[in-house]
């Protein structure tokens, strides 16, 4: 059992190789020239007392090496989540490592493979990042590492870590991002163009005498010189808003984009944009909607709802039938009473297909404030500004042109019935999102 054990974790180099067939060379020219023969006699016994002292320096310390793998509880999808692999040293001399990290299958990576020296009873870390494209549960394996003394003729492998599932949800990296920056008031950074003072709008109240704690940015001089004390303008109160989120599962966002599905895209962004309208002590709800009835999380600012929110999320998947808009108008109708901001996400791609939905549409803008998210193709655009140099290029172009034209009336027609709506590339959805809302919510439009 032992010996079998030995014979697992033993593992020969090329260097070992190398010599070894050099020897056999040796020993077949030695029959034709019996005076090299004893050369290589000499030369096997060297490499042989070499192989047992190489074996004997790696295997004399039962633990010679130590690692340990460091991964977030959880994953953010379509983002770099960052791995850290920690080594430690506990031989008395200078050791090269392999590493050989077992990462889950989804990544379909296979040269997660580092090289690194390691002095005696020295310490180091490998970093490197992760990034998935899609929703669920990823099991991390073993690390392996091999060793090798300076000779290099053997290695030793050691095996740590158990196998550990890790669940990969919507991007929260994403989420808090945009919440530091919504708290320093640095949304421009990411490309967002307003953030105004939550709970303080811009529609006049009166002019009252100045309190303890009001903000001295709204003195009004003019007043406090005619009264002879300090007086203050006072603003209306921003009324809270209801926010609902409604994310369309059909095939229609099944199409991918740099690895993520239009789905992902979508549910990253609501998540971002849910957290970003509690920020702002608005309600945030979400519906989910296909050819059958999804989820519903009724509109909610309490401690917690995020991350019921979030939970929801992680659990949406695609449906491969086209999307029932007539159900979600039922949907709307029954749970939302109040009026509320709607942020469908889906995508049309031609105006045939927007009309036969356009009704449900119609139907929901009355009650509500609706605003329909499409995503934009940026292959058929860079297609279009790309110089045609033949014939076949001449025609690829022309499909793109009409494809890029039918996006705008698509967009034409939503407008004509007084439905606003956003064309987006997929990177910028979430940025545009958020323009959109506080845009509407600088606007008082609800």
């Amino acid at each position: 059992m032992i010996l079998l054990r030995f014979l697992r974790t033993l593992y020969f180099t090329k260097v070992f190789w190398i010599i070894w067939i050099f020897l056999v060379t040796g020993f077949v020219v030695g029959y034709v020239f019996p005076s090299v023969l004893a050369i290589f006699n000499i030369l096997l016994i060297v490499f042989v007392l070499l192989f047992i002292g190489d074996t004997f320096a790696l295997y004399r310390i039962k633990a010679g090496v130590f690692a340990r793998r460091s991964v977030p509880d959880r994953l953010s999808n379509g983002d770099e989540n960052p791995v850290t692999i920690y080594l430690e040293s506990r031989y008395p001399f200078q050791v090269q490592v392999e590493v050989v990290d077992e990462i889950p299958h989804q990544f379909q990576r296979r040269d997660v493979l580092f090289n690194a020296d390691l002095p005696a009873f020295s310490e180091k870390q490998i970093h490197y990042d992760l990034r998935p494209v899609k929703r669920g549960e990823y099991e991390f394996g073993h690390i392996n590492v091999f060793t090798l003394t300076p000779l290099r003729l053997v290695k030793r492998r050691f095996q740590f870590e158990d196998p550990k599932v890790t669940a990969v949800y919507p991007s929260y990296l994403q989420m808090r991002q945009y919440a530091l920056l919504a708290v320093a008031n640095r949304l421009s950074e990411a490309g967002v163009k307003r953030i105004r003072k939550v709970g303080h709008s811009m529609e006049f109240d009166q002019v009252r005498s100045y309190v303890p704690g009001d903000d001295r940015r709204s003195v009004n001089w003019k007043a406090s010189a005619r009264r002879g004390e300090m007086m203050v303008n006072a603003y209306q109160d921003e009324k809270q808003q209801t926010v609902y989120c409604l994310i369309d599962k059909g095939r229609v966002m099944q199409s991918p984009f740099e690895g993520l599905t239009l789905l992902d895209y979508a549910i990253n962004a609501t998540l971002v944009m849910s957290n970003i309208a509690l920020m702002k002590e608005d309600k945030a709800g979400l519906i989910t909607f296909s050819d059958t009835n999804g989820q519903l999380v009724a509109a909610d600012r309490r401690s917690g709802h995020l991350q019921k929110i979030l939970e929801v999320l992680y659990r949406q998947k695609t449906r491969f039938l086209e999307t029932d808009f007539e159900r979600l108008a039922i949907t709307v109708r029954h749970h939302v009473k109040q009026r509320s901001l709607l942020l469908l996400f889906t995508n049309f791609e031609t105006l045939a297909a927007l009309q036969r939905q356009l009704p449900y549409l119609r139907r929901l803008a009355k009650d509500h404030l609706l605003v329909v998210i499409l995503f934009e193709n940026t292959e058929t655009k860079q297609l279009i500004n790309t110089p045609a140099h033949d014939v076949e290029q001449v025609y690829l172009k022309t499909i793109a042109q009409r494809f890029y034209y039918q996006k705008k009336k698509i967009t034409a027609e939503l407008s004509r019935f007084g439905i606003q709506s956003i064309l987006t590339s997929p990177q910028q959805l979430s940025v545009n999102t958020i323009n959109k809302y506080l845009e509407l919510k600088d606007r008082g439009a609800l």
